[in-house]
């Protein structure tokens, strides 16, 4: 049985952020394969406060939004700002990375349904600790797919997407390829594995300059992935539903998240000038200050963001 557990080591602490005060607790997933650890941050207010459980993007991205070669503190400071306006969170280290790396060491093994249930099963255990009003499923691009996934089966009353695709993702990402420039024949390659992983076949002889996205051990969850329809997931939702899509954002474009608002006209659509993909203001036609940004955690949350959420948040 998997389960919730405050750890006594803790890493209970108490401060304050602009007036508010906030508790920030560390958490701890028991799953078959290993535990999952996370941040729980908790407003101290007079009621038990709605809270948001907030689901990072695609490769080995930890409770912060962060991974290895680069920090921008994108869900950390989501989850400060939610926390500012009375919304609990919490945001957690994915299997196979840092706390939890002990959960999934091994990358091959991974699938989109591994991922989906952790959300799930984060998600009951919110639910079920008695201290929150109500559980909001906040995914931020792949995450928000994973949020679609899992939204039924945890019991969430609402969901956000942030910078979803509205796309499958073997296309959204031959997109991404094509804007790169890529040597023509890279690139062809990189449409032919695509349509070989599409069709559920394994390639291990990758060139160099693909390695790293197309790495053999990635290749089963990519698989997996290239099954889901995000725009179908999205439509099969029966709760309220908010799409956030910053205009400057130069991996997921605002028509993705048109088609998102296609398959599920009653949700509500956000557009927001001048934001990136790691949610911070930035130039559009500036690739220097695009890069620089995702590795950049000083620079603030794009002006807007935190309020749309909490305002659709607080009405659902």
């Amino acid at each position: 049985m998997r389960s919730f557990i405050l750890l006594l080591v803790s890493l209970l602490m108490t401060f304050t952020v602009r007036a508010t005060t906030l508790q920030q607790q560390i958490v701890k997933l028991d799953t078959d394969s290993g535990a999952l650890y996370g941040t729980l941050l908790i407003p101290k207010v007079s009621e038990p406060p709605p809270v948001a459980l907030l689901i990072a993007g695609s490769g080995p991205t930890n409770r912060d939004g962060n991974n290895s070669w680069a920090r921008n503190d994108s869900l950390k400071l989501l989850a400060q700002a939610l926390a500012q306006r009375g919304i609990a969170s919490l945001r957690y280290d994915k299997r196979g990375v840092e706390a939890s790396y002990d959960a999934g060491p091994d990358e091959s093994r991974f699938t989109v349904e591994h991922f989906t249930q952790d959300a799930i099963e984060w998600g009951h255990q919110l639910k079920s600790s008695g201290r929150f009003s109500r559980l909001i499923l906040i995914g931020h691009s792949e995450g928000a797919l994973l949020a679609s996934l899992a939204a039924e089966s945890a019991g969430a009353e609402a969901l956000v997407s942030i910078a979803g695709s509205g796309r499958p993702i073997d296309t959204l990402l031959l997109t991404q390829l094509q804007s790169k420039q890529l040597p023509p024949l890279v690139l062809a390659y990189s449409k032919w594995l695509i349509a070989e992983l599409g069709a559920g076949r394994i390639h291990t002889d990758v060139p160099q300059p693909l390695m790293e996205l197309f790495r053999p051990s990635v290749q089963p969850y990519l698989i997996s992935l290239f099954r889901q329809d995000p725009a179908l997931a999205f439509g099969q939702l029966k709760i309220p539903a908010l799409i956030v899509q910053g205009r400057n954002d130069i991996q997921v474009s605002v028509e993705d998240a048109e088609a998102l608002h296609r398959a599920k006209p009653d949700a509500e659509l956000v557009l927001l000038e001048g934001m990136n993909h790691v949610l911070r203001i930035v130039p559009n036609n500036n690739i220097e200050q695009q890069l620089a940004s995702y590795a950049n955690p000083n620079l603030p949350l794009a002006r807007g963001l935190p309020a749309a959420i909490a305002d659709f948040i607080q009405r659902n």
